[in-house]
């Protein structure tokens, strides 16, 4: 192979790393030492069919391809074996599949993330499992919007509905003295 073919595809890689982290809102470095390649297969088409791409990098590729981008804070960490995991959609759904294959892989270890704008720690990667899930938010957020004209509608009618409780009791105060 020329020295010019291993160009391009060099170029060709870095080029597929942009476009996975591109429109990526959630990077997660892993560590895979001492898993087979079968394992790694295994792991890819698990993640995959679950709309999360796995890709295992050569660091100074990786490197390139994040300079100047919003990933680059990232470079530092790319030492050793490194696989890279993305999602563009739904991040916390990415967490949890990861944590539950961390249960069933004690070789594959994570090693640091990128979520929201910063670098998080492993800590901080598994943690984004907990956070509530985008329909979850929609709907905390959809009852607080609510929330707001239903108190204003409660306290429009409060006079209303405290003069009709007055005019009843009065009504009923009658009733008793004209029985009585």
């Amino acid at each position: 192979m020329n020295q010019v073919n291993k160009t391009e595809m060099k170029a060709e890689i870095v080029d597929a790393i942009k476009g996975q982290l591109a429109n990526a809102s959630f990077v997660v470095l892993t560590d895979f030492k001492g898993s087979t390649v079968a394992q790694l297969n295994s792991l890819r088409r698990n993640f995959e069919k679950n709309g999360v791409q796995f890709r295992v990098v050569k660091n100074t590729l990786a490197r390139k391809a994040i300079a100047g981008t919003e990933h680059e804070p990232l470079g530092s960490l790319f030492k050793g074996n490194i696989g890279v995991l993305s999602a563009s959609e739904d991040p916390q759904r990415m967490a949890k599949l990861l944590k539950e294959t961390l249960k069933d892989n004690e070789k594959l270890i994570v090693r640091a993330g990128y979520f929201d704008g910063g670098v998080i720690d492993a800590k901080g990667v598994l943690a984004v499992a907990d956070l509530p899930s985008r329909e979850q938010l929609l709907t905390t957020l959809l009852r607080t919007i609510q929330e707001g004209p239903r108190q204003i509608v409660s306290v429009l009618q409060a006079p209303a509905r405290d003069l009709l409780y007055l005019l009843q009791n009065y009504a009923s105060k009658l009733e008793e003295k004209g029985g009585a």
